[in-house]
Order: C-alpha cells, then structure tokens, then sequence
C-alpha cells in the first residue's frame, strides 16, 4: 500500500489479494509511514491494540463488579479480568502473528460496554419523563398555591400559568434538575465500533455485536427500546464508516470472466469472493480454495480451555453461580408484584442483609418480597453482568462450533471468560476484608476458587513441572550452532493448524529448550503450590498477584522458546544474507524465486522488498487474483525453472529440499549454496 499509494485494492507480492478486509493493513502502512519500514513498526499498532483491550476489559470489569468487590478497591474485578487477559496462554500467542482476531475481542468488548451504558442512558430518560409530570403539578395539599388562592379555587391549574411556575416546588424542580446524559453518543460509539470490527475481519463484525443486542433485549423483554437507540443516527455513522471502502473495492475489481472447470461462477470479482465466497461459503466450508483445516469441535473447546489458562480453573464454579442467578432472576419476575403482609414484614426483620449486592439468594437469610421490576428498570448489577457475559461468550463459541473454525477463533469471547473469572475472585476478596454481613455467597466464591484450585489447577502445574523438569535434565546437550530444524521430525498432516510446527518437537530437540524448560518448572511451582498456599490462608489478593507474576514468567519463557523456534517459521536471516550478497553486486540482473507456495517463505518480500517468482506456487492465497489481468508474471515451472537457472540472470533459489533441486539443476548450470536456516535453503547459479 505505501508503495503503490493504492489503499482501497490490497496486493500481496503484486497479485490483487481479496481475503480479508484492509483496516490491520492501513494500520501497518500508517504505522511504517512514520516510522519507516521495520517490522517493529508494522506490529506496534497491534501492540497498542492489546493495551487498550486491557484498559476496556479494567473499564466493563468496574462497572460488572464494583459492587460485589472490596468498598476500598472498587476496580478489583475489573483489575483482575485484565490481569487474567493479560496473562493467559491465548491472547499471548496469537499476538505473535499479524492476525486480526485479537482486535475482534478489542472491538466486542468496547460494543458491549457501550450498548449497556446506552440502554442505561435510556432507561435514566425513561424515568426522568415518568417523574416529570409529577413534578409539574404537585399535590395540592403541599402547595403553596392554596395558601395564595383560598377558597376561591382550589383547583391549582386554574390559576395562570405564571402563578404556577412562580411556586417554591416548581422552582426546585425546575432549577436543581441533572439534565439525564443521552443515549446517542453511546449509540453512535457503537455503530462507529462496529464499523471498524466489519474493517477488521469481515460481516462477522455485524454478527456478533448486532446478536448480543437483539438477544440482550429479547431475554430481558425489552425489545421495544430497540428503536429507541437512535438507530438512523447509528446506521448512517456505521455507513459512513464501512462503506466507502467496500463501494470502491467493488468498483475497482468488477467481474471478470473465469476459467471453467475450477469451481469458479462464469464471472466473478471482489464482490463474489468477498462477500460470498470468504463469508458464506467458509461458514458452510465449501470455500475455494480450500486452504484451510477444521478443527473438531472438541479439540476447539479444548483449544479455548488452554487459551484461558491458567484463569480456566476458576470459570466453571463462576459460570455456575451466574447461571444459578439467572434463573433465580427469571423466577423471581414470575411472581406475584404485590406481596402478602407477613412477607413485608421480612424486610424489617432482615434489614440490609437481604439487600448485599453480593448474593443472588442466601439460603441462611430469608429473602425480601418478590417485587418484579418495572420493564423499563435497569437489570441489578450481578444479573446484568451474568446475563451479558454469558450471552457474549455464548454468541461467539456457538457460532464457531457450527461453522468453519480455527484453533484461534474463539479469541473474541476470552475477555468475557477472564471478566467472569474475575468476578468469583473479586467477590472472595470481600471475605478477606470482613465487610459484607452477608457471608454466604463470599464464602462459596473463596471455597470455589480453593477447591478448584487444589483439585484442578495444582495437579496439572505439577504435572507440568515433573515434565519440564525430565526433558530440561534428560535431554541431551546438543553440540554448538546445531540447527534446530536437524533435531525435529516432520508432521505435515498439523501444519493446517497455526501452532502446527510444535508437533515436530522431539527429545533431542528439547535440548535447546533446557533454559525456558527449568523457568516453565519453577513458574508452574508459584501458580500451583504457591498461589494456593496463599489462597488457603485467606490472602487471596496475594494469591492471585502471585498466580499473575508466576504466569508472567512463564509466557516470558515461552518468549524464548519462540526465539529460538524462528528460524523454521520465519526467513529473516535467510533474507538478510540476500540482501547482502545484493549489495556486494547491486547491478546484477537478480531474481529470488521460492520452491511453493507463498506463505512457506513469505517474509522474503517484506526483509528484501523486492518480488519474488513462485515455483509452483498459484494455489490458495494468490490462486484467485492470479486470474486478473494485472497480475505478474511470478509464476514458474519445471521447465521455466531450468531455463533461468542457466541463463545470465543470478536466481536466488529458496526450497526446503536442497539436495533434490541440486540435482535436478546441476546439469543445467553450477548450483551453489549460499546460506542454510531452519530447515530451509539459499541456493545459487553464479
């Protein structure tokens, strides 16, 4: 894009590329275009993403539970639902790549705040044009009105309207009324937000903030507030927003005839792959081509267990109390609205305890009257938050389980995991502190997140550690500048999967892994045995602080790993020696040319900035822009293939099978290597 000043028609390797929506690709390009070209620049606005999603999750975790945290830390569940997002296993990972799931959860997590402070703005207005006639005519025995008329008339809308609003009670209400914030700029946030998440990865950015919406109203019977929520104002800032990219996308790259007996409509463009193809047809996983592998539902809610982690331990007793809430909710509003006399008097025997925030129902303390709320109330704290995160979670992993899915989709409902698991260790600090009279709920949240603690958490850390511990002693030293990649067994059937490369980890490889494996052991012994121990003894804020910092470590150690696992992901070393064996020649007639497909050496064209030609290379991502007249030709054969390499050019050849192309190529012309990494190689013919 900031070489061909074209923001609308995004290219890869200078084939039109249509799978995805442009808004990461402006913020990389905008991002380079201040700070040059480096690929610290192109990932830190995904950096600066994640930071704010910490900040929203803090901010919807304060609002969901500062009532039910300690009254001198009223941000305690939001600082924990951060905490946890920060340092679970899922988020940390899948910011290692450039994919936009990451912000899908930036943006549904910002919807849901705004939508709730909309409908709370509206339901505030609602109430305040209730009163307001209330306040207009006030009850003529407490008017002044009837000490300046007498007998004349006691009707105190006789009197001229002047006289009326010259009285002391229409002066107070009038003058000290708080004008009620409106829902509008909440209601344009939202559609604004939305925009950008339909920038972001497609029409599931409509799916999932418009579903929680409609849901969110029809459980709570309040669906007739929907238009009430500015929604022309709404739609025509989401337009403006969303939609010019998407006209001029279409008009750029029209219909085009197509090559027949390939799957592929007699004439198609952006607007068939895009809208169709890359939204309806992978949801039915009959995309072409498909260049994809589905995860088994199992496996993909196993998946979401591990992203979580280590803060999985403490959802399910949290997931259960929300919906032990919710149905004490829905049973509560089916009952009578007006109580029987001995039932009121409950109230005066029970006082403030049956009113602490903190508990849905405590059997010890006999609930107050059930007295159904009106429609247009707000939902008390603890259900609204209940209904909201369950309902978010719900809308994003049923919609992956019955369709196409990845490992990784389930990113934008792990913030609402991490704000229920926040919740139940918010509400167990308040036992630590003494200061609810109601003790039931706190002391079920404190023995939950123990129990579950000692019965799940602490034997997989252990578990954890003892394996760690084996290969970091067991392993053998591998000799100095082994290459990992000669230590690893191929498994070509996982590499579908975005952390497909793991499975080729060995024994022997785990030799060059000795230092995270001993900082992975010693991390797991603080979150299993230490944390616990603290929790055990009542200092839960310093349990879950040392849980956080023994995750720290261990994601810190994972960091290594990483390193040290580039080279078989990335070329960046391989790309350099290029570039320096360009400079001692920069007038020959170089060509770089990869063995494959695109992505099995894709960061050659970022570290070099310069095309490369593919060898066997028109499948999946480039397959379908290659049919546009624009395209170049970067496309080889067999036979073009030979034909270069004993031409007078100088072709840099990368392929993962050296010894083969050597063979095929010497008769040709010399074959030389120039470098070799991760498993990977450079091969010359001058």
């Amino acid at each position: 894009m900031l070489h061909r000043h074209d923001y609308i028609t995004p290219y890869i390797n200078g084939v039109r590329f249509f799978d995805k929506p442009p808004l990461m690709y402006w913020m990389a390009a905008g991002s380079m275009h201040l700070f040059g070209e480096k690929d610290w620049a192109a990932r830190l606005p995904l950096a600066l993403c994640v930071l704010a999603l910490l900040l929203s999750t803090y901010a919807l975790g304060i609002r969901l539970f500062a009532n039910i945290s300690p009254a001198k830390n009223p941000d305690r569940g939001g600082f924990y639902a951060a905490l946890a997002l920060a340092t679970a296993i899922g988020p940390y990972l899948y910011t290692r790549f450039y994919i936009p799931d990451i912000l899908l959860a930036l943006w549904m997590t910002l919807a849901v705040h705004l939508f709730l402070i909309a409908l709370d703005r509206l339901h505030s207005k609602d109430q305040a044009l209730e009163k307001e006639p209330q306040n207009r005519v006030p009850h003529l025995r407490d008017s002044p009105i009837v000490a300046k008329v007498g007998n004349r008339d006691s009707d105190p809308l006789s009197l001229p309207n002047q006289e009326i609003l010259d009285t002391p009670s229409f002066a107070s209400s009038t003058k000290n009324e708080i004008p009620t914030p409106s829902p509008l700029i909440p209601c344009l946030a939202f559609a604004a937000v939305m925009a950008l998440n339909v920038l972001t990865k497609g029409l599931i950015g409509l799916v999932f903030p418009i579903a929680f919406v409609l849901l969110y109203l029809a459980i709570t019977k309040q669906l007739r507030l929907l238009f009430k929520l500015h929604l022309i104002p709404s739609i025509l800032v989401f337009l403006l927003i969303a939609a010019p990219w998407h006209i001029l996308a279409a008009l750029r790259t029209p219909a085009i005839t197509m090559p027949t007996g390939i799957g592929l409509p007699a004439t198609s463009g952006w607007a068939w792959f895009y809208l169709y193809n890359e939204h309806i047809a992978r949801f039915l996983s009959t995309r072409i081509p498909h260049d994809y592998g589905l995860t088994p539902i199992w496996l993909f809610w196993l998946y979401l267990a591990i992203w979580v982690m280590p803060w999985t331990t403490f959802l399910p007793p949290a997931v259960a109390h929300h919906i032990r809430g919710l149905k004490q909710y829905a049973t509560n509003r089916t009952k009578s609205r007006v109580p029987h006399l001995r039932d009121s008097l409950t109230v005066a025997k029970v006082g403030h305890r049956a009113s602490d925030p903190l508990s849905f129902h405590n059997p010890e303390t006999p609930a107050p009257p059930n007295i159904q709320a009106p429609d247009n109330a707000t939902l008390p704290p603890n259900y609204e938050a209940a209904l909201a995160l369950l309902l978010w979670a719900a809308i994003v992993l049923g919609f992956f389980s019955i369709s196409n899915r990845q490992e990784y989709y389930s990113l934008p409902a792990i913030p609402a995991l991490a704000l229920i698991a926040a919740g139940l260790l918010a509400r167990a600090d308040r036992l630590a502190t003494g200061e609810s009279s109601v003790y039931y709920e706190i002391h079920q949240a404190q023995k939950s997140a123990l129990n579950w603690h000692l019965y799940l958490l602490f034997p997989l850390t252990t578990v954890i550690v003892f394996f760690c511990a084996w290969f970091a002693v067991t392993a053998p030293h591998p000799a100095p500048n082994t290459d990992l990649s000669t230590l690893l067994a191929a498994n070509p059937s996982f590499y579908n999967l975005s952390l497909g490369h793991l499975f080729d980890l060995t024994g022997d490889a785990m030799g060059l892994f000795r230092g995270p494996l001993i900082a992975v052991a010693l991390s797991m012994l603080g979150i299993g045995i230490g944390s616990y121990l603290l929790r055990r003894s009542g200092r839960t804020y310093a349990a879950n602080l040392t849980l956080a910092a023994a995750m720290t470590c261990t994601l810190l150690a994972a960091h290594e790993g990483l390193s040290r696992f580039y080279p078989i992901l990335g070329s960046k070393q391989l790309a350099q020696v290029i570039n320096h064996a360009q400079q001692a020649d920069p007038h020959a007639d170089d060509l770089i040319l990869l063995d494959g497909e695109l992505t099995s050496g894709s960061t050659l064209i970022f570290y070099t900035g310069q095309q490369v030609h593919l060898l066997d290379g028109r499948v999946n991502g480039l397959w379908y822009g290659s049919f546009w007249p624009d395209c170049p030709k970067i496309f080889e054969t067999e036979s073009s293939l030979r034909q270069l390499w004993q031409s007078s050019r100088r072709v840099f050849l990368f392929t993962y099978n050296p010894t083969a192309r050597a063979e095929d190529l010497a008769p040709y012309a010399p074959v030389h290597t120039l470098a070799s990494a991760g498993g990977k190689t450079i091969l010359t013919n001058h």
